[in-house]
């Protein structure tokens, strides 16, 4: 593939996006006392809020692809800190719920909120169709690696 494409420039700039928000969320972790995990672990319980999605330890622990110790260790540490809240489903008691804090959401806009800011300023200087079809391509490439990490 020749490394001066415009497809392969796409793909260089996505893998620098993709370092820079790692090494934020490093950084937020760092000065929270949170390990990376931890992180990803808020990040993917806020997304099932935004979705509608009922986040159960056994969902989550399959979205980070923990073991069940290992989310169980996870989920008392949020809950430790004071970040998530685990509640009883009021249609099924035998299931646990996992919700996202005020305090963990208040801390991520904090420190994410300015990057968010400019984000949306950036994106609001693209015409509807532009952002389409860089929704597109986005969704393509989410599916495209959890295509992968499905295979393995």
């Amino acid at each position: 593939m020749d490394d001066r494409s415009a497809v392969m420039e796409l793909v260089h700039l996505l893998r620098a996006v993709t370092v820079e928000f790692d090494l934020l969320g490093a950084e937020f972790a760092a000065r929270h006392g949170l390990h990376p995990t931890d992180v990803r672990a808020l990040i993917q319980l806020l997304d099932a809020a935004r979705a509608g999605t009922r986040a159960t330890p056994g969902w989550l622990g399959g979205q980070l692809r923990l073991n069940s110790a290992g989310t169980t260790a996870l989920v008392d540490r949020l809950e430790r800190l004071g970040l998530v809240r685990r509640s009883r489903d009021s249609a099924d008691r035998r299931r646990v719920l996992l919700e996202v804090e005020d305090r963990a959401t208040e801390l991520g806009w904090a420190f994410f909120g300015p990057v968010i800011g400019e984000v949306v300023t950036a994106a609001e200087g693209f015409e509807a169709d532009e952002l389409e079809t860089v929704r597109r391509f986005l969704t393509s490439v989410v599916e495209s690696a959890g295509r992968r990490v499905q295979a393995e």
